[in-house]
């Protein structure tokens, strides 16, 4: 079936970030933030957010007491006395007659820098604050509940309630002193009354466990007409940077034949280059002012493994070299700053070496004149949701390149998940301790990053954990209705009896969920899996939802697209220790497809889970291709697979 869509595309479309839905009054110099190795120790105060860099492979490596100590450091004294979030803050706001507000920040943004410095750093603002609020801030990374619920409103994302837990404002950004004590005297004057932007409209979810043919089509123009032609990537000014859904969305519409797609691709990978750092190697979140010339020079997880992955997928699907050059040195990155002792990964990276102040001219450095003045702080927290990213990358670029020293960094980080993060019955913790968990995202990451495992080598420890870990989604995530009955999707945590600021089904997570449900399906056979991915469907396809962006609609396209068919499989037939089958299956999991399934079928372990074609037994190692209601001969040189592969759209 072709993904042809339309190529025409309005010259009146504003970009629209996936996260920034800006509150009223909030100014365009303030926008939110969206989220080499060694030569000689440097090292600089920790008031400076500076993280000390010991030596070559240690870049980066202490432990998590340092990091929290540096985290609590960067923001100095406060004049504001914050509290931890927790349900209990209510009970006291409502005793003390007070509003509580939500500050939510990450610790590499540069904005919500600025706002400690500057807004909550000015007598006034701190004193009408101790008069009328109970505030609380929190590390966005730490609490994916909290993050993905006011995502859209951030960083720093502000949130005020009143005693009772009913929102009454919501601001995206940094505030002024003015424009933040002009909010508080307003909404203390009257607890009762919120902003109509704070009042959420109750959604009501759709029974299509598929898009319709309307909703698709729509779909696929917003696609099409949110690329930028002049400078390629998704979305017309404003910020710049690359969305991994839409780029790969498009890679399958050129692996279908659509040549507009392919210069799609080429153009966007080619224009992000200017993103890649090339000093210290990763990913810089976004650039603004329309082009990719004026970067945010913070360092995300997420940014850094999708970034990883799809410059791999890219290099496999259209054979060029030069992409997987670019996901080498996002992996040489992550191991040189990114990577703690036991082989776990960090979270991110701040943008500033100096809290709000922008750091250009420091990352015009070379390497050594940048490690004179100091690294910007590594936020050292391990969280299992960044590492199951992280994994699910790396285990591609294994898959790319065919290099085990790629597969050994994999396996050697999810081990290290699983002894640390591990929860009873398949799921996963966020950090060493949940506030507020377990968390969706975390057991989701994993459950993917096993499963690519699986695909990389036919361990089937691997499906087995991956089975478990969408087992767990199931019983602890699934979005109900009253009187338990199944309504649509996916809750980014787990629903608890009358909390305040109650999750809420995500976009992306449900995007992840169905595609990654429904390939579990196609390798187990499990029609539960596969009743998974269709509740999440059931969200996606829901007209609020669908409605939801004018750009950035490509991750829902992939998820419809990929539950209409069967993927292309490969399968390897012979001994896990004939050099013959490991050079077949080496070809198989670097071929040049996006939706596939791959299995290694070696007799003596038993049969594959859902074994749907009786192999003969021909007496040598040989692969069969299935795909498009056929399958082929054998291949019994890797040469021959490459060959047959290359034949399917």
């Amino acid at each position: 079936m072709s993904l042809k869509v339309m190529t025409n595309r309005s010259k009146t479309f504003l970009c629209a970030l996936s996260i920034s839905v800006m509150a009223v009054g909030v100014s365009s110099a303030s926008q939110p933030c969206s989220a080499a190795k060694p030569s000689r120790t440097a090292t600089t105060k920790q008031s400076d957010a500076v993280t000390t860099i010991p030596s070559e492979a240690a870049t980066a490596k202490s432990s998590n007491s340092s990091a929290k100590a540096t985290e609590k450091a960067a923001h100095g004294p406060s004049l504001v006395r914050w509290n931890d979030w927790s349900d209990d803050i209510f009970a006291r706001a409502k005793k003390e007659g007070k509003l509580v507000l939500l500050d939510l920040e990450a610790v590499w943004c540069h904005w919500c820098h600025v706002m400690d410095e500057k807004t909550y750093a000015d007598p006034s603002v701190a004193k009408l604050m101790d008069k009328n609020i109970i505030a609380v801030k929190v590390d966005q990374d730490s609490r994916p509940d909290l993050s993905n619920k006011y995502e859209k409103y951030g960083w720093p994302a502000t949130i005020i309630f009143n005693s009772d837990g009913k929102e009454l404002a919501k601001r995206s950004g940094y505030m002024d002193s003015d424009e933040f004590k002009k909010l508080v005297k307003q909404l203390a004057a009257n607890p009762d009354k919120p902003e109509p932007e704070a009042i959420d409209a109750k959604v009501t979810y759709s029974s299509n466990n598929v898009l319709t043919a309307e909703q698709r089509k729509d779909l696929n123009f917003k696609h099409v007409d949110g690329y930028d032609g002049e400078f390629g990537g998704w979305g017309i000014g404003g910020h710049k940077f690359l969305d991994w859904n839409s780029v790969e969305y498009s890679l399958q519409l050129a692996k279908e034949g659509d040549k507009d797609a392919l210069e799609r691709v080429k153009k966007t990978l080619e224009a992000h280059h200017k993103l890649l750092d090339p000093v210290f190697g990763g990913v810089y979140q976004y650039s603004t002012n329309g082009d990719w010339d004026h970067p945010h020079f913070e360092k995300i997880m997420e940014t850094q493994a999708e970034c990883l992955r799809l410059y791999s997928v890219a290099g496999m699907v259209l054979k060029d070299q030069k992409y997987i050059d670019s996901a080498k040195a996002i992996d040489s990155y992550l191991k040189n700053f990114m990577t703690s002792p036991e082989g776990a990964f960090y979270t991110s990276q701040d943008a500033d070496l100096k809290p709000g102040q922008h750091s250009a001219e420091y990352f015009a450095l070379n390497d050594k004149e940048r490690r004179a003045k100091g690294i910007p702080r590594i936020d050292k927290h391990v969280y299992a949701r960044e590492n199951g990213w992280a994994i699910n990358a790396i285990a591609h670029l294994y898959m790319a390149t065919g290099d085990s020293e790629y597969l050994k960094e994999a396996q050697k980080a999810a081990q290290w998940i699983i002894a640390n993060r591990s929860i009873d019955g398949g799921g996963f913790r966020h950090d060493e301790t949940d506030k507020g968990g377990p968390y969706l995202g975390d057991t989701l990451s994993m459950g993917r990053a096993f499963l690519s495992l699986y695909m990389a080598t036919g361990d089937q420890q691997w499906l087995k954990r991956s089975s478990q870990a969408a087992d767990f989604i199931s019983q602890h995530f699934e979005n109900k209705e009253a009187g338990g009955k199944l309504s649509a999707g996916f809750l980014t945590a787990e629903a608890k009896p009358n909390a305040i600021a109650a999750p809420e089904p995500l976009l992306e997570e449900n995007q992840s969920i169905c595609r990654f449900a429904n390939l579990l399906s196609q390798y187990t056979g499990e029609a539960k899996y596969k009743a998974m991915s269709e509740s999440a469907m059931r969200y996606l396809s829901t007209p609020e939802i669908v409605a939801k962006r004018r750009i950035l609609v490509a991750g829902t396209l992939i998820a419809d697209h990929e539950m209409a068919h069967s993927p292309a499989h490969i399968t390897v037939v012979g001994k896990k220790s004939d050099p013959q089958a490991k050079e077949l299956f080496l070809a198989a999991i670097g071929s040049p497809l996006i939706y596939r399934r791959i299995d290694w079928l070696d007799k003596s372990e038993g049969n594959l889970p859902n074994l749907d074609v009786e192999f003969p037994d021909l007496g040598k190692a040989a692969a069969f291709l299935c795909a498009g209601n056929r399958c082929s001969s054998p291949a019994y040189q890797p040469e021959d697979l490459v060959k047959l592969v290359d034949r399917v759209k």
